[in-house]
């Protein structure tokens, strides 16, 4: 057993009988590398990850190979959940070093914690000119011993360039609609048609650029969203058995999947469902925001509040071992043969339709296997993704008891995942919690409850929303950059501040504060707020001009930001027919706040009209009369 026995974290828990002496990131490791004059050796990974097992098997689970590691370096384990910050450092190093990145991220620091050497995955013995990771090993100690000043300068230029990333000056451009326009129209050109999606295997969901589509409604947008989301349902990624998202596709099919389940995924692709099921009417997009949200709360709720982040790729080691099917296995549970596209080791995986009672016996029967390993750390961050989802998708398909859910979700990130100075955690595993949380938990959870005020009606969600987006502009801004940090002035010295401004699979924590910030500015006419989220679509419109596809939440920002103003208020119950006629349609550019109250200022001096619920809409800073009956009011997206 080694320091990782006390951790939080499941991932550094997998590690805690590893024979490597590894330490969890922390005063400890640097104190000791300083005492005994060694770099740090950092390895980044989580729990859900393939690759991370493959060579925790071949390498850090070896005694040999954890001898060298123990000899020449301080080991020190890192869940990139747990710690963004870290993770954003050591991928940034890997990145410019290497060209790519990915996980398992493996990197050496000199003592005070600044990289100077960086990659992902090294196998046991040398292969496609990869250095064996023993050999890396001596190499790199070698070079420790014999030329420390090359390694010195290295990492001082290193850590200037990571810093210097956050850094960089804003744009003076005009933030203009023929931006948004042409970033959509790149977007265009790097779709696939043959089977959805943008660009070439590997295929990841592309659920912002998804959303981004479907606010710009041209018939060419809404074509590409729909071929995206229906070949993405069709089974393979899509768990069309149990529900849910696999990490990403390994062919342009939308096929073969890494078998690791998200939550983030689930919350932001059930959401762009959601949401193409209002434009488009698909039947199917519902049935895959029902089959996702009913998987989520089957398989990833935790007991004590909150959900799971993940679970494996592997079950018993071998990838994919609970989802794939034999010839033989799929003839006894019933599985069509013409269901059935090969995988590897004599398996398959199910594409295609199943009918429920099929499903729902398939589904049975695949719940007595082994099951993979479940990260139970509840991260606030993603928590607050799926709560957005959780509760819009309850008010549009009337689902009582996941409104439930909902609220729960939300008393539970304002409960055990806040800090007594209002602060969220990061994340919480039974009882522990992890530390400090960073942009993204309270950009997100903000966006979450948000949400969950609309679909109920409770004005004290958006109250709460409203101070942690305060919160997270006081911790997090940049007054003299513009944007915001990922982790706070108080955070890790050892760890440069660094700019989380590119989406992932999931927004960034900048788009999504910006996102949080506009529409909040507009419910509290609050022009402050406002300049804050600008400030970061200035700080990315370079980049929306050269890679819109990576930075479609923030487009999504713009094209609110650029809109002309349009607020509902809505004073009375949320499922009255007005306000279900107000709310209905697809309305990203519209803002809503729900009474009455006196406590938001869109609500104030609003009330019922005759005893009646009142909806009052409000555009280009011109109020129209108060409607109680949905025949008043128009029906179409704004």
């Amino acid at each position: 057993m080694n320091r990782l026995a006390g951790a939080t974290s499941p991932y550094l828990l997998q590690h805690a009988d590893n024979p490597v002496d590894w330490h969890e990131w922390g005063d400890d490791a640097f104190e000791r590398a300083r005492a005994e004059d060694k770099p740090l050796l950092v390895s980044v990974g989580y729990s859900s990850c393939h690759w991370c097992h493959v060579m925790a098997h071949e390498s850090f689970e070896d005694p040999a190979t954890a001898a060298v590691m123990n000899d020449l370096f301080v080991n020190v384990k890192v869940d990139r959940e747990e710690r963004p910050d870290v993770d954003a450092v050591t991928m940034e190093a890997t990145v410019g070093m290497t060209g790519s990145g990915g996980w398992p991220t493996t990197v050496f620091m000199t003592p005070d914690g600044k990289p100077f050497y960086a990659g992902t995955y090294f196998p046991p013995e040398p292969q496609h000119g990869i250095p064996s990771f023993r050999d890396l090993l001596h190499a790199v100690a070698e070079t420790w011993r014999e030329r420390r000043d090359d390694i010195e300068r290295q990492a001082e230029r290193i850590d200037g360039a990571i810093r210097s990333v956050a850094a960089g000056p804003a744009s003076s451009e005009p933030l203009t609609r023929e931006l948004l326009d042409d970033a959509v129209r790149a977007v265009h050109a790097t779709f696939e048609p043959a089977f959805g999606g943008f660009g070439r295997a590997p295929k990841f969901p592309p659920a912002s650029t998804i959303e981004l589509l479907l606010r710009h409604g041209s018939e060419e947008s809404l074509a590409m969203a729909a071929a995206t989301l229906d070949n993405m349902a069709a089974g393979g990624m899509y768990d069309v058995v149990g529900g849910g998202f696999h990490r990403y596709s390994v062919d342009d099919r939308w096929l073969v999947p890494h078998f690791e389940k998200m939550l983030y995924d689930n919350a932001v692709l059930a959401s762009a469902y959601l949401h193409a099921w209002v434009v488009i009417g698909t039947p199917r997009f519902r049935e895959v925001v029902e089959e996702t949200v009913e998987y989520v709360l089957r398989e990833l709720a935790v007991e004590g509040g909150g959900l799971a982040s993940a679970q494996d790729a592997d079950t018993d080691g071998v990838e994919g071992l609970t989802h794939t099917w034999s010839p033989a296995e799929a003839e006894e549970a019933g599985i069509s043969a013409a269901l059935l596209e090969p995988f590897e080791h004599g398996r398959y995986v199910v594409r295609g339709e199943l009918d429920p009672e099929l499903r729902a016996r398939v589904l049975e029967l695949r719940a007595r296997r082994p099951q993979p390993f479940r990260d139970d750390k509840a991260l606030a961050s993603w928590n607050g993704l799926m709560l957005a989802v959780l509760a819009e998708a309850a008010w549009r398909l009337e689902r009582e008891d996941w409104l439930a859910a909902a609220r729960e979700l939300g008393e539970f990130l304002l409960g055990p995942l806040s800090a007594p100075d209002g602060r969220l955690h990061r994340s919480i595993r039974d009882g522990r919690v992890s530390g400090p949380g960073f942009l993204d938990d309270h950009a997100n959870v903000a966006f979450g409850l948000m949400e969950l005020h609309v679909a109920t009606g409770e004005v004290r969600w958006l109250l709460e929303a409203r101070r942690l987006a305060g919160l997270a502009v006081e911790l997090f801004g940049d007054p003299d950059g513009g944007g915001f940090f990922l982790s706070p002035p108080d955070g890790d010295a050892r760890v440069a501040r660094t700019k989380d401004l590119q989406d992932t699979p999931v927004p960034s924590g900048n788009a999504m504060l910006a996102w949080v910030l506009l529409r909040l500015a507009r419910i509290w006419g609050d022009d402050e707020l406002e300049r804050g989220a600008v400030s970061v679509l200035r700080l990315v419109e370079p980049a929306l001009r050269r890679a819109p596809g990576a930075f479609a939440w923030a487009l999504c920002g713009l094209d609110l930001y650029l809109s002309p103003p349009r607020e509902l208020a809505v004073v009375g119950p949320v499922d009255s027919p007005v306000a279900r006629a107000a709310l209905a349609p697809f309305q990203p550019r519209t803002v809503v706040a729900v009474g009455p109250s006196e406590e938001v200022p869109l609500l104030e001096g609003k009330g019922f009209v005759d005893g009646k619920p009142a909806v009052y809409v409000c555009e280009r800073f011109v109020c129209q009369a108060p409607a109680t009956d949905p025949s008043a009011l128009e029906r179409g997206a704004a």
